[in-house]
């Protein structure tokens, strides 16, 4: 009954944002790939929600319920009749009379299974389309046949781009980059390597100097001639450098000006639980990258974690990475080999995180320094007792195994979680 409820809701939504599009017409920024996806949308907000009147994504929002959700501008009611019926009529609302609407929609578009992109790319024909990363063994691949299926699926969404519309596509990834022999339309590329015409230079982390602890990310834009600086505060890690390369390329295809569009960059903070940090207890330092994780997205954590400089130990807090199917043993094997020579102390969390520890030991960490829970409750707790002054905790793990409720354990202010973390709301917190 529940999933008869939901079909009929999605149908519904779906088909009131489609009159919604027709209606008012507004231009589209749409946002896909395996990695970064929120990050990404949120940077291109920052950057563009000054110069036009611009609507996004809230969280996540990427799914056949979460988009058309965007473009009524409602909530997601979770198991709440009364609300989706608020929705739905807040839906006929903006048909039935005309309403103040965004000139610009910043929308998040994800693929849990085969066909989600190609029936939204049905009816959401994108001005502008941003690719962002793929892997290895992209997030989601369990109901896919293959890594190749899951790159064409998101294809799906640069098929759909308008005739006049812009392609902004990662340039260091050799499966977005092949987008480009996909599209007659306009191509801009962002990335580190040297082709990328939107690219990023002399990246560094900087350090507070009465305390020494990481406080956030330096580094250039190298754009059409010209070279500025950009320092990103509160968060590490080369994603954020990304999402804020193809948030300026989408400002450029705009015709904003590149200083104004890093000024906005600067001020803007980047998602919760996406290597956000945050002060821990005994002065410690936490990596809070709790909203989701995936082969790449927690390779590019503990490399980062790895380069940091710190007083005291490096503490690796790593929950199961789910939703990978065949490669579920393969890509915890491998985080396990990475973490033994990133941390002085490996915690997991879940059945499928016990492989990373087991493989984390093989691979040199001493049995000792590795400790396994079955739950976020547990380890918390136990986390809790054995940091010191001057230790580094990165926390990372898929939605299910809640690694958000470690950070909550070991923050120096957990009344500051609700404003902090992510899946702080009350649907959240009953589960």
């Amino acid at each position: 009954m529940k999933n008869i409820f939901k079909k009929i809701i999605s149908t519904i939504i779906q088909l009131e944002a489609r009159v919604i599009i027709k209606k008012y017409n507004p231009k589209i920024i749409a946002v896909t790939g395996s990695v970064g996806k929120t990050s990404t949308k949120d940077a291109i907000f920052a950057v563009i929600s000054k110069s036009f009147y611009t609507r996004k994504s809230e969280k996540s929002f990427n799914s056949d319920i979460g988009v058309p959700l965007t473009i009524l501008g409602c909530n997601n009611a979770w198991s709440n009749p009364l609300k989706w019926l608020q929705n739905i009529g807040q839906g006929l609302n903006l048909i039935i009379f005309k309403k103040s609407f965004p000139e610009w929609l910043v929308l998040e578009v994800g693929a849990d299974r085969p066909g989600d992109i190609k029936n939204m790319a049905k009816w959401l024909k994108p001005n502008i389309v941003v690719v962002t990363k793929f892997a290895k063994v992209p997030v989601h691949i369990e109901y896919f046949k293959s890594k190749e299926e899951v790159v064409a699926e998101k294809g799906n969404l640069v098929d759909a781009l308008k005739h006049d519309g812009i392609l902004i596509l990662n340039s260091d990834d050799a499966d977005v980059f092949a987008f480009k022999n996909k599209t007659q339309n306009k191509i801009i590329t962002y990335g580190l390597m040297g082709d990328a015409e939107m690219r990023a230079t002399n990246y560094s982390v900087f350090y507070r100097e009465e305390t020494g602890e990481p406080f956030g990310i330096n580094f250039k834009v190298e754009y059409a001639n010209n070279s500025l600086p950009i320092q990103l505060v509160g968060t590490l890690g080369m994603n954020n450098i990304y999402s804020s390369l193809a948030a300026l390329a989408v400002g450029t295809s705009l015709g904003l000006n590149l200083v104004e569009s890093i000024e906005n960059l600067t001020r803007y903070i980047t998602p919760r639980g996406r290597m956000s940090l945050i002060k821990g207890i005994k002065k410690s330092v936490i990596i809070d990258d709790t909203y989701n994780s995936s082969p790449v997205a927690l390779n590019s954590a503990l490399e980062t974690l790895k380069g940091l400089r710190t007083k005291n130990r490096k503490i690796a807090v790593l929950g199961d990475m789910m939703e990978l199917g065949r490669h579920t043993m393969e890509a915890h094997r491998e985080a396990g080999v990475l973490a033994s020579s990133t941390c002085d102390i490996l915690v997991t969390v879940g059945l499928r995180s016990r492989t990373l520890a087991e493989s984390a030991i093989d691979a040199g960490l001493d049995e000792d320094s590795v400790l396994q829970f079955d739950n976020s409750v547990e380890a918390g707790k136990y986390l809790k007792g054995i940091i010191k002054e001057g230790d580094i905790i990165l926390v990372k793990g898929s939605q299910s195994t809640r690694m958000e409720k470690i950070v909550k354990e070991i923050m120096a202010v957990p009344e500051q979680a609700v404003d902090l973390l992510v899946r702080q709301d009350e649907e959240w917190q009953k589960r």
